[in-house]
């Protein structure tokens, strides 16, 4: 599974299939990004005076699984700044990530029409044991105080950057707020290699600036 994978099923309502958030394209664009650092695949050459962090192809490391390995091509194809490789590999996502969840049951497609016109596709869980498994880690961490791990650390680090992580565990042991404060000490702590921690910061950077500009414009209109 990889992790965009599991940022979807956690920002998927399970009844009605919709997304919980309005931040995913981007999320699992960042979420993508990571893993290709993870692996070795890609690596974000830091900020250096006025040029922008930039997002690389490794030669030679492409990965097995499609959908990474359809990120990478892009890549190497055109190497790009983070903040637009965040938003690109994101682009069209989510519903490859729920098809591919769909051919493993763990999801199931629902094709309806909103007033009988409006043509929408709506992803319900099929079987949320894994989706389960994975809260059961996040409440460890981010309830319970264990340290993250390697797939922990990047999916709490972008559920803080979309303001999610309280909403995907059981905050009553804690509090919400103590939550948030954990995921947000986790997303710029020293969990990861300086590779994948440079990748980090520019996803979570790219998720703030995103957020900050959504609301602005929704508040002035």
């Amino acid at each position: 599974m990889l992790i965009a994978e599991d940022l979807l099923l956690l920002v998927l309502d399970d009844e009605k299939g919709t997304l919980a958030s309005s931040w995913v394209q981007q999320s699992l664009g960042g979420a993508i990004l990571t893993e290709l650092v993870m692996l070795g695949s890609v690596q974000v050459v830091p900020k250096s005076g006025l040029t922008p962090a930039k997002a690389m192809a490794v030669p030679g490391k492409r990965p097995e699984d499609p959908i990474l390995a359809a990120a990478y091509d892009s890549l190497t194809a055109k190497p790009l700044a983070a903040k637009n490789a965040v938003t690109n590999l994101g682009k069209g996502l989510h519903e490859a990530l729920a098809a591919r969840l769909c051919d493993r049951n763990i999801l199931k497609r629902r094709d309806e029409k909103i007033l009988g016109l409006f043509p929408r596709t709506t992803w319900p869980a099929a079987d949320s044991t894994h989706e389960n498994a994975v809260r059961g880690q996040l409440v460890a961490v981010l309830v319970q105080g264990a340290a993250p791990d390697a797939r922990t650390g990047p999916l709490i680090a972008l559920l803080s950057s979309i303001d999610f992580a309280h909403k995907v565990v059981d905050t009553r042991p804690v509090g919400a707020s103590a939550v948030k404060k954990r995921a947000k000490e986790i997303a710029r702590g020293d969990w990861a290699a300086k590779g994948v921690k440079d990748a980090m910061d520019e996803v979570v950077a790219v998720m703030t600036a995103v957020m900050v500009s959504t609301t602005v414009a929704t508040t002035t209109t």
